[in-house]
């Protein structure tokens, strides 16, 4: 017997369709309320370390996840100038265990489609062009308002609606994602073979400047930045602007600068940070994902986190009986101290570039992360 039998998720993330799959394989009802007219995923590229990829295997997606990416071990540190060369070579940590690689770089369109597919095949519905708009709770059940209208009544609704979280507003939970003072550019480029792992580049006229295998042929390129107002840009001028800020970096960034200026697109973001004191629910409905927690991608956890949040909610879900104080306590135990740790690390990591710190330890930071992330959630 499970906690719940119907489920409504908000969104059609990595969160949002993890807990999909999940909870549709144990028999769960599960309607997936998506805003977007369809399936999407911005950006270009992602990062996904060893923890991430332990929770696509408990999935059952792992397979089809490592043959449409990258995997690799390490990570390079350059410096700036001339040559480009290798400053440190930081030690292999692998955060999901020895059955996987300790990294992979991926589409992000391609994880999306894949995780979709899982969760129709497990059995949830999905709707497109659906905003949750409001919600009315009783002690047993939770009626959802799908675009001002009422579509059922559920056991549970979990916001995994992202950084702009609309559920977490409907709840009252006032923590929202502030600004970080950084922005990143992004672009999908083709990979030199030299390339076999992520390398970064700190100094220079930008605060980061960095890459990420995603295939055989393919890789993302970034550059991060102090966050500007880039709205109204043409995909000529944002190009350009990755190829100028870019001139100081040697190496590999001569072919991305090359894709570049061939009319490789690129896009612009700003980094947020936030994350939601315990409680993560009020009464019946729950926030994970981007909705509970976001920080600066500087240790490339995001992704691993919301999935963590969604794996250890719906084992919890399907194991106990009843939807009560014991379950969310034993969630938010679970969750929230890891979730806060790589927020803070996050962060520090940005800050010390922001702040020009060069005697800040990063790789020692960005080690010791991995180390706890190679506990299980």
């Amino acid at each position: 017997m499970t906690a719940v039998s119907r489920v409504a998720i908000a969104g059609c993330g990595v969160a949002a369709l993890a807990t999909a799959i999940q909870l549709a394989k144990a028999g769960v009802h599960v309607d997936v309320f998506e805003a977007k007219p369809e399936l999407s995923a911005l950006g270009s590229g992602i990062t996904l370390q060893g923890n991430a990829l332990r929770v696509f295997d408990a999935l059952g997606a792992w397979e089809e996840i490592r043959d449409a990416g990258f995997a690799f071990t390490g990570l390079n540190l350059r410096a700036p100038g001339p040559g480009a060369p290798i400053v440190a070579e930081l030690p292999d940590v692998k955060s999901g265990g020895p059955n996987y690689p300790s990294t992979m770089g991926m589409s992000r369109p391609d994880l999306a489609r894949i995780l979709f597919d899982h969760a129709v095949t497990a059995g949830a519905n999905v709707a497109f062009g659906a905003s949750v708009t409001g919600l009315e709770q009783s002690d047993d059940h939770v009626t959802v308002l799908v675009n001002g209208a009422p579509v059922g009544d559920y056991d549970l609704l979990i916001g995994a609606d992202g950084l702009n979280s609309v559920v977490r507003g409907l709840i009252g939970i006032e923590t929202v994602p502030e600004p970080f003072g950084m922005g990143i550019w992004r672009s999908f480029v083709s990979r030199p073979a030299e390339v076999e792992r992520s390398e970064l580049y700190y100094g220079g006229p930008v605060y980061i400047a960095g890459y990420t295998p995603t295939g055989e042929n393919t890789m993302y390129a970034f550059l991060v930045e102090k966050a500007q107002d880039r709205t109204g840009l043409s995909d000529e001028d944002a190009a350009r602007i990755m190829v100028e800020e870019s001139r100081a970096y040697d190496g590999p960034w001569n072919s991305i600068r090359a894709d570049l200026e061939a009319g490789a697109p690129a896009n612009y973001t700003w980094f947020t940070k936030h994350i939601v004191d315990a409680p993560w629910n009020r009464g019946r409905v729950v926030v994970i994902g981007d909705a509970a927690h976001t920080c600066p991608p500087t240790i490339a956890q995001g992704a691993a986190q919301a999935l963590e949040d969604a794996l250890v909610l719906t084992e919890l879900l399907v194991s106990h009986a009843t939807l009560d104080d014991a379950l969310w306590n034993e969630f938010h135990a679970r969750r929230l101290p890891r979730a806060m740790a790589v927020v803070e690390a996050s962060a520090q990591l940005g800050q010390w570039q922001i702040d020009g710190d060069r005697d800040a330890d990063a790789g020692g930071l960005i080690f010791g992360i991995a180390m706890k992330m190679a506990e299980p959630a």
